[in-house]
């Protein structure tokens, strides 16, 4: 019987909220099981460059990363949002090490081809390193990974957390029973504005060509469906009581 893991993938609105966060560290501090954070921040970096006067481009939830773009979103990803995430979660009784993509090796990736749109230096990955992982679980020591990757050569490319968080979980899978929290500053996907208690790839596809899924939420869904069928146990999508009130987020079901 494989030991449980919980990968939880938090949005930027939390960590960027002391009230939220902190009130989110409670929540963690509670889990028993084994843990994986890996975490977003991608408002906190378009507040940046507003403020700075940088140019801000997003497609279908996703950014276009140029070279000063990638310089900045190192900076904060892999520096100042990472370490200040782990200070904060090193008030509770475990031990928590800060990673990008690049340290270990843990994510290898390749620059995304150029299709209909140039993404830029955005990373796709290819390679989870779960050996490295679970090696830092089963000794205790729970990883926090921010969306910074690299190439087979060592070029920085800037990844979807989202994406990191659902391959992490498919690897991992291999070595526990992998539960899949994508935690926001939503209860979860929204129509009429009630929650979906549950959603289906039948269902996403309506509310999509109704406009009622946009933006964010969409490669959040497209990465849930991935991972239910890829051996994660179950995904769930919504806010900081994501782990105490399923009743008010949003199951993600293959049928």
């Amino acid at each position: 019987m494989k030991n449980k893991l919980i990968v939880i993938k938090i949005g930027g609105k939390i960590i960027s909220n002391n009230n939220l966060f902190n009130f989110l560290i409670q929540k963690i501090q509670k889990i028993n099981e084994n843990i994986v954070l890996v975490h977003g921040g991608g408002n906190i970096a378009s507040e940046y460059f507003k403020t700075n006067n940088l140019p801000v481009k997003m497609i279908n939830g996703r950014r276009i990363t140029d070279k000063l773009t990638l310089d900045k979103l190192v900076m904060l990803y892999a520096g100042s949002i990472n370490k200040n995430l782990v200070s904060k979660l090193s008030k509770i009784n475990k031990k928590y090490i800060g990673l990008s993509g690049i340290d270990g090796k843990v994510i290898t990736s390749k620059k995304r081809e150029i299709k209909d749109i140039d993404y830029g230096f955005v990373g796709d990955i290819e390679k989870i390193d779960g050996d490295l992982l679970s090696l830092l679980i089963n000794n205790k020591i729970y990883p926090v990974i921010s969306p910074i990757t690299a190439d087979k050569k060592g070029n920085l490319l800037n990844t979807n957390a989202d994406t990191i968080a659902t391959m992490i979980s498919i690897e991992m899978s291999k070595y526990y029973d992998v539960n899949l929290f994508y935690c926001f500053d939503k209860k979860g996907v929204m129509n009429n504005n009630e929650v979906v208690n549950k959603i289906n790839h039948e269902y996403y596809l309506k509310l999509l060509a109704n406009n009622q899924v946009k933006d964010g939420m969409i490669p959040k869904l497209e990465n849930s469906f991935k991972a239910l069928k890829n051996g994660v146990k179950s995904v769930h999508i919504g806010d900081i009581n994501i782990f105490n009130d399923l009743k008010n987020t949003t199951e993600i079901c293959l049928s």
